[in-house]
């Protein structure tokens, strides 16, 4: 199962709707306080950290995540618009595992979760 937490609508219906597509279950959360008390509850096999959301930003999220036992395992690709290279680096600085930049075509989404979890879907 695949955690997405993205405060954009839009991008949560696209990048949910391909990885649907190829098999994954998907669960959404939409800021980061969201996204941490799912990763808990739900303990995801990989989760989808969009930085630029609301209450608690994707940088802070990640970090409580990562320092966190029970989560720590968990990869955790960004999704950012943040396309600097001082971003990439600050994304596995935080304990990102991946890294894609916004616009991000569906299929990259596709790719890197694949990169995470095999080629086989989310089940």
């Amino acid at each position: 199962m695949i955690l997405l937490v993205e405060d954009n609508e839009d991008n949560r219906i696209v990048y949910s709707t391909i990885l649907k597509h190829f098999g994954y279950e998907v669960t959404e959360a939409w800021n980061g306080e969201e996204g941490i008390s799912k990763a808990r509850s739900a303990m995801p096999d990989l989760i989808l950290m969009d930085i630029s959301i609301p209450i608690i930003d994707g940088w802070e999220a990640t970090q409580v995540l990562k320092h966190d036992p029970a989560t720590r395992h968990i990869p955790i690709i960004a999704l950012t618009a943040h396309a600097l290279a001082s971003d990439r680096e600050k994304a596995f600085e935080v304990g990102c595992d991946g890294y894609l930049a916004k616009p991000c075509e569906p299929r990259a989404v596709v790719a890197e979760v694949q990169r995470f979890l095999g080629r086989n879907n989310g089940h």
